[in-house]
Formats: C-alpha cells, sequence, structure tokens
C-alpha cells in the first residue's frame, strides 16, 4: 500500500458524526474488557495491584507489579466507571489495593511514597528508588478514583498530592525533580521532561478534584501546571518544536543522553515525536482550564460565545496553542512516515532524521488525541483529516481483532515487534484516544465525564464482557 504523506479528506469531521462517536465507544468497550484481566487480587501479605499483560491479555508474573502500570490501571478503570461500564469499579479497586494501606504491596510504610515494583517473589524494587513518574501516575490513579467516588480514592488523593509536594515539586524551579533513592535521602541530578509531561497531565486532574471542596486550592494546582506549560513553550520555541528530553540539575538540556542506547524505554536519545504530540494535547487542556470560569461540579461549564468549540479558551491565539500547533507540525513533518512507510518512528535526532525507527502504538494515539484536541480548539480541517487518517492507520495495523487491545510496538515495516515494549502492557493510551475526542478540552477527563459531558453515539455503554 502507498504512503500516506498527506492528512485524508474528510467531508464532515468525525468527532461530530454519531456513527464515529458509536465507533469510538465500542472500541473504548472493547479496550477496557481486555485490560480488566491486569486486576490482582489481593493475597496473605496485602493488597492487589495490576499486572503487566502480555500479547494475549494473561498476566504476566515476570514483570511483577509495577506501580506506574497499577496506576494507570485506576485512572482508565476509574474513567470507565464514569462511562457507565460495568465491571470497571471493581478492577479500579483492586488495581487501588495496590498502592493504597497498610498492606498495599507497592506502597512504602517506612519511606513514604511508592516503589517502582514488586517483583515476582513480592520483593520491593528498591534499586530503582522513587521515580516522579510513578508517582503523578499514582496522583492521577487519586484524582481519578476520586472523581469516580470509588473507596479509597480521597485516601490515595490525599496522601500522593503530600508525597509529590514534599519530595519531588520544587517551586523555585516551577517543575519536578526527577528521581531520589528508595528512602527519599539522595536526589539524582537528573530532570527529565517524560515526568514532567505527566505531572502536568496529573496536576491538572488534581485541581478537578480538589476542586470539588476547594476552587482555591483548585487554583493552587492549576498554578503549578502553569509553570510547566510556560517552560515548555519557551523550550519549544528554543529548539524549534523538537523537545530535548534530559536535562541537568539545572535544567540545561544535555542533547546527547544516551546516544549509545537511542531504544531506552522512559530515556531515549533524541527527539520524540510522540511526546511532542501528547505535550500539544496537554497544553490545550492547560489552556482550557486557565481560562474557563469556576463552575459547580453539577453545573457543566460550557464555552462562552467567542470561545473555542468544547474548549474554553478564546478563539484569538495564545502561547499555549501556538506552541500546541508547533509541536503537533514538527511531530508530524519529522516523525510520520519519513522512512517511505506509514507511521510515526518513535526517536529523531536534532535534525529530524529518524534514530530508531520502530513504530510505538502509544505516539499514534496521542496523535489522534491531539488532532481531536487542536480541531476542537481551532476548526482547521487539518487536524480532521490528520485524526481520520491516524485512525485508520491504528485500524489497519495496530488493533488488533484475534488477541484484543492494540499492538503495542511494529517494526519498520509495521509488523508485531516486541524489541522496546513486549506483550500489551495496558490501556491508558488507547482508551484515551476513544475519549478525547468525544469530551470538552476542561476539565481533565475524569471530572467532564463526571458533568456528563460524553458525546455518546447511537448505541449504549456495556458490560465487560
Amino acid at each position: 500500500m502507498s504512503t500516506i504523506s498527506a492528512p485524508l479528506t474528510v467531508p464532515v469531521p468525525w468527532p461530530s458524526l454519531p456513527t464515529h462517536r458509536a465507533w469510538l465507544d465500542a472500541e473504548a468497550r472493547r479496550l477496557l474488557a481486555f485490560g480488566a484481566a491486569a486486576a490482582l487480587p489481593a493475597g496473605p501479605h496485602g493488597g492487589g495491584g495490576a499486572a503487566y499483560l502480555d500479547a494475549a491479555g494473561r498476566p504476566d508474573p515476570a514483570f511483577g507489579t509495577q506501580a506506574w502500570i497499577t496506576a494507570r490501571t485506576v485512572h482508565s478503570y476509574a474513567l470507565g466507571h464514569l462511562m457507565g461500564v460495568p465491571g470497571s469499579a471493581a478492577v479500579a479497586g483492586a488495581a487501588l489495593g495496590g498502592l493504597l494501606g497498610e498492606g498495599a504491596p507497592l506502597r512504602d510504610a517506612e519511606h513514604g511514597g511508592w516503589f517502582h515494583a514488586v517483583g515476582p517473589d513480592g520483593a520491593p524494587d528498591r534499586e530503582s528508588g522513587k521515580s516522579c513518574y510513578d508517582h503523578a501516575f499514582v496522583m492521577l490513579a487519586g484524582a481519578s478514583a476520586t472523581m469516580a467516588g470509588l473507596p479509597g480514592g480521597p485516601e490515595l488523593l490525599a496522601e500522593a498530592t503530600a508525597v509529590y509536594l514534599e519530595r519531588f515539586w520544587d517551586d523555585g524551579a516551577g517543575r519536578p525533580v526527577d528521581t531520589w533513592d528508595v528512602t527519599f535521602t539522595e536526589l539524582d541530578d537528573y530532570r527529565g521532561l517524560n515526568a514532567t509531561m505527566h505531572s502536568l497531565e496529573a496536576l491538572l486532574a488534581v485541581a478537578d478534584a480538589v476542586g470539588l471542596s476547594s476552587e482555591g486550592q483548585a487554583r493552587e494546582w492549576r498554578g503549578r501546571a502553569a509553570q510547566i506549560g510556560r517552560f515548555v513553550t519557551g523550550l519549544a520555541a528554543q529548539h524549534e518544536g523538537r523537545l530535548p528530553e534530559h536535562f541537568g540539575p539545572d535544567w540545561v538540556p544535555d542533547l546527547e543522553l544516551n546516544r549509545d542506547r537511542p531504544g531506552d524505554q522512559f530515556k531515549p536519545f533524541g527527539a520524540t515525536p510522540g511526546h511532542g504530540l501528547e505535550w500539544a494535547r496537554l497544553l490545550l487542556h492547560l489552556e482550557a482550564a486557565t481560562t474557563l470560569p469556576a463552575a459547580s461540579p453539577a453545573v457543566p461549564a460550557e464555552p462562552t460565545p467567542g470561545t473555542a468549540e468544547r474548549g474554553g479558551a478564546t478563539a484569538a491565539t495564545t502561547p499555549l496553542a501556538e506552541t500546541a500547533a508547533l509541536l503537533f507540525e514538527r511531530a508530524v513533518t519529522d516523525g510520520w512516515a519519513p522512512d517511505g512507510a506509514d507511521g510515526f518512528v518513535y526517536t529523531t535526532d536534532w535534525q529530524g532524521d529518524p534514530v530508531v525507527a520502530t513504530r510505538m502504538h502509544w505516539v499514534v494515539a496521542e496523535g489522534i488525541a491531539a488532532a481531536a484536541a487542536l480541531h476542537a480548539r481551532t476548526g482547521d480541517e487539518r487536524y480532521a483529516g490528520w485524526y481520520a487518517t491516524w485512525w485508520d492507520y491504528a485500524e489497519r495495523y495496530l488493533i488488533d481483532r484475534d488477541n484484543g487491545s492494540w499492538h503495542h510496538e511494529l517494526d519498520p515495516a509495521n509488523r508485531p515487534a516486541d524489541t522496546v515494549w513486549p506483550g500489551k502492557p495496558d490501556v491508558y493510551h488507547a482508551l484515551q484516544a476513544t475519549l478525547v475526542p468525544r469530551l470538552p478540552l476542561a476539565p481533565m477527563l475524569a471530572g467532564a465525564l463526571r458533568q456528563g459531558r460524553l458525546r455518546a453515539g447511537d448505541v449504549p455503554s456495556g458490560a465487560l464482557a
């Protein structure tokens, strides 16, 4: 098949079609059904958590129980519960049991915070220390569980936000530190944009959750998110949309880190087009969250005349919207099919040439969500075209109709691979790609679902089956 180098022509934007929204709803329920197997029951030594799933959706004990997967499972199934998908609350509750309470295997009762993982033998991974990446997702889990009304949600939210503010948030820098040793006594010099990005996502979700009882606290959390947004806006301008990922303690970019290990799971060398797409969407969420007036959780906040559709920011351009567009265009120009085959490459060098040509599922999911968000914000038909193009690509290559979920990794010829991401660990990215097109840009996903803002299709949500 020929390479798709330009977006499809879409006479009617797909997110506005009830038939497409019905398709998204079905795909969301299919993903939730697949990922439900991750729920780990409580054992003799404490609570559960969420398993790493293999390609067939079976828990893979070799990976133990990982904090980021467990937290993302809480978040995803809190969203499922808010969508009205029966069975979701039980999955979220089982995963939450791995994070909260005296017997929670991932919770460090001695030093505070959460271990990166617990091994197959039940022993915590102490060598990896305590990472901002993991703790940002634990905050997100607490926020989403709280918005969904799940038992333990407010308690997890309170504990996670306290740990984050004490250990990870650097108020002077206006962004987080990255990694401590397991006892929280030695701070690594490394600073990372990946953890900063997921912090922004979590900060906005926390603002929605604490805003249920205190709008003043919500403003404080959004203020922290805005500090991150200003930093990334400047960074994108300085580097022509190719965001540096790695920094020293003074936040000076280290553009050569891991040149000898370019395919690292969490710290790859070079620019990551997928993160450019993800940042583009998150900056639009931030823009909308900081311009919408406060509203009662029971009363959806509707855009006022002259605002962007489903957003809340003024129709005039802003630094956040300009940066979102820049990041999107750079990711597409550098990352989409540069080697003659459809798909986004994983990483590029600082001139935009591919370094790791493997295709990751999460990059396409974030491209879909970013295109939907930019179309909602601007009305530009090109974004609607790319949105349709990438769903076509996902259906052709990523969506696994035989074994469920999406292939998490493809080789440069778009064949399933497992060099970086074996199996199908969780449904977080793909699930969100089915929700962003059907929700406003603010509040965040759980908050918008709680307000009843989901633009559903013509079919009802069903059980996890």
